[in-house]
């Protein structure tokens, strides 16, 4: 019995060890930042005109963006990246929005790239919000002109962001429920649900969503569950379309393919506005 009791002990507290390191290393599991915080090239280098902007948040924190121009450009796509690399691994996506005749604002969050400061969810929040104001306050755009773009972590970035403006539309790309429901989906053998500090509601910022809104997802996607994604699409209120892709979660630039680019494009110029 003692013995018992003893590999009772050890397990028990080799187990409260291990949720102990989890609860104090979630901002490792959730931001990747070093992954890719060197640029790797430039929009120059595709033949985009671009700008290099520096943004200042309500925070103090600046933060480092690419403004991409297109001429007589048909909407501003505001592009909020997923959680490692920086915006110099986007470049298809910037060449892609461009071939749609899209103008590009992409920005790399606190602590990524060659952005101030370091990552947080609240700080992703107001990093989103100071792109937003730069797009509309300082370029005088239209909001019913600018599209949120997100592509995972960032999906739930975008999301939030559309909850408290009113953007022509929301692209969400390989989103999540929400980080605790995820995590607790990758970690099964931890009580993730409880001790997540980290949020990213993305079906829950959806409810408060006005906007047109595609949700699109790979079935085959190993990081992010298929059934995110059409659980995302239930809950948005309308109107909305969903896109099946193919590929892995990592798979870059599931849009380059031409039968993608081609739904993305009508659900697109299926929200401009009538001028």
């Amino acid at each position: 019995m003692r013995m018992l009791l003893q590999i009772a002990f050890i397990v028990a507290a080799g187990y409260g060890a291990l949720v102990a390191a989890a609860y104090f290393a979630q901002a490792k599991l959730v931001y990747f930042p070093a992954v890719g915080r060197e640029q790797v090239a430039t929009p120059a280098q595709m033949g985009l005109p671009h700008e290099e902007l520096t943004l200042r948040t309500k925070d103090g924190v600046r933060l480092h963006a690419w403004y991409v121009s297109v001429p007589q450009p048909r909407g501003v796509v505001l592009f909020l990246h997923g959680n490692a690399g920086n915006i110099s691994h986007r470049l298809d996506s910037l060449a892609m929005f461009a071939r749609l005749g899209y103008a590009t604002l992409i920005v790399d969050y606190r602590g990524y790239g060659r952005s101030g400061g370091r990552p947080s969810e609240e700080g992703t929040y107001l990093d989103a919000l100071a792109a937003w104001r730069h797009l509309t306050a300082e370029r005088g755009i239209a909001p019913e002109d600018v599209v949120l773009f997100g592509e995972s972590l960032g999906a739930a970035v975008a999301a939030w962001l559309a909850a408290q403006v009113q953007p022509r539309a929301l692209v969400i790309l390989s989103g999540f429920v929400s980080v605790p429901e995820l995590g607790q989906e990758v970690y099964p053998f931890l009580p993730v649900k409880w001790l997540a500090r980290f949020r990213y509601a993305t079906a829950d910022f959806l409810k408060d969503v006005s906007c047109p809104v595609l949700v699109a997802h790979s079935r085959d996607d190993e990081v992010v569950p298929f059934r995110h994604g059409e659980r995302l699409y239930a809950v948005a209120p309308g109107p909305k379309s969903f896109l099946e892709l193919q590929g892995g979660h990592n798979e870059a630039f599931f849009f380059v393919r031409p039968e993608w680019e081609r739904s993305l494009a009508e659900f697109l110029d299926s929200t401009r506005p009538v001028r």
